[in-house]
């Protein structure tokens, strides 16, 4: 089979097409027929090394397709069966791949799997920030960064169907209509803006008289000064990714002269940590999906020669909604 291999780490440059071997179904494991695999920030961090991974290595964690064998002791899915997931994958960027069976989630026959992929983990993301992290409730007013970005358009609808005001972020007006399409009651141009942790927090503030309830900050190093200084006496600020850079470190005096506000860095895999909570917030998202609720966006789809091209415009903050690559 083709696979999308880190080499090194790196930028996208690492990343080049191998003939690899075909995954076996092991016990615990199943072979799966790749339709659409999601290219994520998570993707580009774990092929620049911020975070610790064996290379070479296959990229990617999300992806959606057809079981082709299972191991011996697979009884949960079946051969022709559809499925997803966001995790326990020897690698989604390639034309085949063996998943943990615990980790897969059935797909509706009707689902196309660009759309299955497209929305599990981002759609599981936004899931469990607005239910779990802080749950949003009628009346609040909300902050989302990148709300032109895949993750954004969806914590945009899930807020707003919770009866939240959302005020979200974007670079340019084509962004900011994808974002009052979601749902958005007021978009803010950054890129209009002189100085964002300066200049943002002032505006926040007379829109929605006085802070926001939370903050769900997918971009870090280069918003989160603004996101703290945007909250609202006892506020939560969400910090779920760093597409602009790490954040330094903080003094935990600062959440105490911002009002008491609370700081969390969430991940995924902790809120799906068990079968249940993994099949409970995948069926949330698909039915949302499915009865029309959830809009997905597929902002792009690239083949799998072009893995590096998905990188460089997803790190370049040149895509919105999601982006794919299509064995």
């Amino acid at each position: 089979m083709r696979a999308v291999l880190a080499t090194t780490p790196g930028g996208p440059e690492v990343l080049s097409v191998e003939q690899c071997p075909d995954p076996t179904a092991v016990p615990g494991r199943v072979v799966v027929a790749v339709e659409a695999a999601g290219v994520n920030f998570v993707d580009t961090y774990r092929r620049a090394g911020r975070y610790p991974m064996p290379f070479p290595h296959v990229v990617g964690s999300e992806g959606a397709g057809r079981v082709l064998a299972v191991g011996d002791d697979v009884t949960s899915v079946r051969v022709g069966d559809r499925v997803g997931w966001v995790s326990g994958s020897d690698g989604t960027y390639a034309e085949q791949t063996a998943v943990d069976a615990d980790a897969l989630v059935p797909l509706p026959e009707d689902l196309p799997a660009d759309v299955a992929a497209a929305a599990l983990l981002q759609g599981m993301t936004a899931q469990y920030l607005v239910a779990s992290t802080f749950p949003v409730t009628e009346g609040q007013h909300v902050l989302v960064h990148a709300g032109a970005g895949g993750t954004g358009l969806l914590l945009t609808q899930l807020a707003t169907a919770r009866g939240a005001s959302v005020v979200t972020t974007v670079s340019t007006e084509a962004k900011a209509e994808l974002s009052r399409d979601a749902g958005a009651a007021h978009v803010i141009r950054y890129d209009a803006l002189g100085d964002l942790t300066a200049e943002l927090p002032p505006l926040v503030r007379e829109l929605t008289a006085g802070g926001v309830h939370t903050v769900f900050d997918g971009v870090g190093r280069s918003t989160f000064d603004a996101s703290l200084a945007s909250l609202r006496l006892r506020g939560g600020l969400a910090l779920f990714g760093a597409s602009s850079g790490p954040v330094p470190p903080v003094d935990p005096q600062r959440l105490n002269a911002a009002g008491s506000v609370f700081l969390t860095r969430p991940f995924l895999a902790h809120y799906i940590a068990t079968r249940e909570e993994l099949l409970g917030r995948a069926s949330d998202v698909l039915g949302r999906v499915a009865d029309g609720s959830l809009q997905v966006r597929v902002g792009e789809r690239f083949p799998l020669a072009d893995a590096a091209a998905a990188h460089r415009a997803l790190e370049g903050r040149r895509t919105t909604g999601k982006v794919l690559l299509v064995p």
